[in-house]
């Protein structure tokens, strides 16, 4: 990967990954976070998400944190004038809370489900909950073009029943779960394209590779939607 090419096109997008407003409203009345609660958007991208997380908790605070500088800042320019919001470049492997709610959209693969709810688990206040999204099978027998993709781009994928065996063995339960729909995979989707198209034209050999990259997740998702996408899943410790 040559990561100056992928932040060529990443910059200034509004999200890095599948999600929208109403799934995240589903899992936060689901958590049941108090008004003057804390969240930790952990793994924040460029903050898309911090809008609807502070709605839940109205007179609460968001820390909202990601490892890449670049996304930090234009988090931070978007919430620059809100005192409940703080946005900081960090390790979300290394949090310390406590937070009535940990939100991390697609951000938990980098650590690992097990691992990152028991790492977080001491980061918790009495009764808090971890709502996160993570790329699963939805089909025992997935197409040869997506397990061939998926086998280059994220090898440990497993189905449902393996996310929750993740999920206990971090001693966990599972409040709620459900899959995110086609609108969230178009909000991150449909702006990317949009990117892409504009690159496109005088691209270098690096970018020109990112950019066929990205054009064949979108083509591949299009294609099998029914067989994967991203789990959403409301857990608390047991």
């Amino acid at each position: 990967m040559d990561w100056d090419a992928f932040f060529t096109l990443h910059s200034d997008l509004p999200r890095e990954g599948p999600g929208d407003r109403d799934s995240l409203d589903w899992a936060l009345s689901l958590a049941g976070v108090p008004h003057d609660g804390a969240i930790c958007d952990a793994g924040c991208g460029p903050g898309d998400d911090i809008a609807g997380l502070l709605a839940h908790v109205p007179d609460g605070t968001v820390e909202a944190l990601d490892l890449y500088d670049g996304f930090v800042a234009q988090a931070a320019r978007r919430f620059i004038t809100d005192p409940r919001v703080t946005v900081r470049q960090g390790d979300m492997g290394a949090l310390s809370g406590p937070y009535d709610l940990i939100w991390s959209a697609g951000a938990v693969y980098f650590l690992g489900v097990t691992e990152a709810l028991t790492a977080w688990r001491t980061a918790l206040a009495p009764g808090g909950a971890v709502a996160f999204s993570q790329a699963c099978w939805f089909t025992d027998r997935p197409s040869d073009a997506a397990r061939a993709y998926w086998e280059r781009e994220y090898p440990q994928m497993t189905d449902i029943a393996g996310v929750n065996a993740q999920i206990a063995a971090a001693g966990y339960d599972v409040v709620g779960q459900r899959p995110l729909s086609d609108a969230a995979w178009e909000a991150y989707f449909t702006p990317l394209e949009a990117r892409i198209a504009e690159l496109r034209p005088g691209a270098s050999a690096a970018l020109a590779a990112v950019l066929d990259e990205n054009e064949a997740e979108i083509a591949t998702w299009r294609a099998h939607r029914a067989e994967y996408g991203y789990l959403l899943s409301v857990v608390r410790p047991a």
